[in-house]
């Protein structure tokens, strides 16, 4: 609607907006888990997370419209159809920008459970944003490197009894847990350093997939397989709010969690093999797919 303006108008008027409805209903979001903190009644969990995950909802419902309001972007969705607001997903996506988590929240706003994300420890630091994650129970992670964790044996496992705990968690109400299985963005020279097999793909990460669904596979019955494509090339936040950004592709398919991947991934060495066999096909049939649709999109 105000896609005319200049881009720096456009994209400071709209991080004003984003600013304001982060403010406002991480107020509120925070008062409530205020009472969730002091008042721990069992009975009134549930309710509880309800009330949060209400007001999650609605700051993500209006920072949709705010990227409409000044943006002129092509959205273009597959596969969503039959999805569903009351099940269990485990969300699997690959990963290029800040962006697309505002990209996968306006594409599954009302199609699926609120989505949650692993976070790094060192995100619950930012500002009012970091608290909402807490008070939501977004699992925060620490990455410990091999080179520590030969210095510190305790620890060895900390990683795992957290997402454990997360899990947990994630069974009071229906919710799709994300996966960026690449565990990073994607960058040239990580690409490079990697010496990946994908023309448009990091390598995957297969083992924190695995433990999400040996510890919810009771819960969690379907698998989203996500891949984002920007046909012209992926941006950063202040490009995506300022209207540099103009096609979004996002294909959805949808996978039945079978028993042959679950398992106990980091005890099972056949299982181990069989289930990064099963995520490497995935990465594959997602590589071709990119290339595909960036092709399809030069030729329009």
């Amino acid at each position: 609607m105000l896609d005319f303006l200049p881009e720096f108008i456009k994209g400071t008027l709209s991080f004003l907006l984003y600013l304001i409805n982060t403010i406002i209903l991480c107020s509120i979001l925070l008062f409530i888990a205020l009472f969730k903190l002091i008042a721990p009644i069992p009975a009134l969990k549930k309710y509880y997370d309800i009330a949060l995950i209400g007001i999650a909802m609605t700051w993500v419902r209006i920072n949709g419209l705010n990227s409409d309001l000044f943006n002129r972007i092509e959205w273009r969705l597959n596969g969503a159809e039959g999805l569903q607001k009351n099940e269990w997903y485990l969300l699997l996506s690959n990963h290029q920008s800040w962006v697309d988590i505002l990209v996968l929240q306006k594409m599954f706003a009302g199609k699926v459970p609120m989505l949650k994300f692993f976070l790094k420890k060192e995100l619950i630091w930012v500002p009012i944003l970091g608290l909402a994650w807490w008070a939501l129970d977004f699992p925060f992670m620490r990455r410990y490197s091999r080179q520590f964790l030969e210095k510190n044996p305790h620890l060895r496992g900390k990683d795992i009894e957290i997402t454990r705990k997360a899990c947990e968690k994630f069974r009071t109400v229906p919710v799709s847990v994300v996966n960026f299985v690449e565990g990073t963005r994607f960058k040239p020279e990580k690409h490079k350093r990697q010496n990946s097999p994908y023309n448009h793909l990091l390598l995957p990460k297969a083992g924190g997939v695995a433990f999400v669904l040996s510890s919810m596979g009771d819960c969690i019955q379907k698998i989203i397989n996500v891949t984002i494509v920007y046909p012209d090339g992926a941006t950063n936040f202040w490009g995506f709010i300022s209207g540099k950004l103009k096609r979004v592709v996002v294909d959805i398919e949808v996978i039945p969690i079978t028993a042959d991947i679950q398992g106990d991934y980091f005890n099972d060495a056949e299982f181990k093999e069989r289930f990064c066999g099963f995520i490497n096909n995935l990465w594959r049939e997602k590589d071709i797919k990119i290339g595909k649709i960036i092709d399809e999109a030069k030729n329009n």
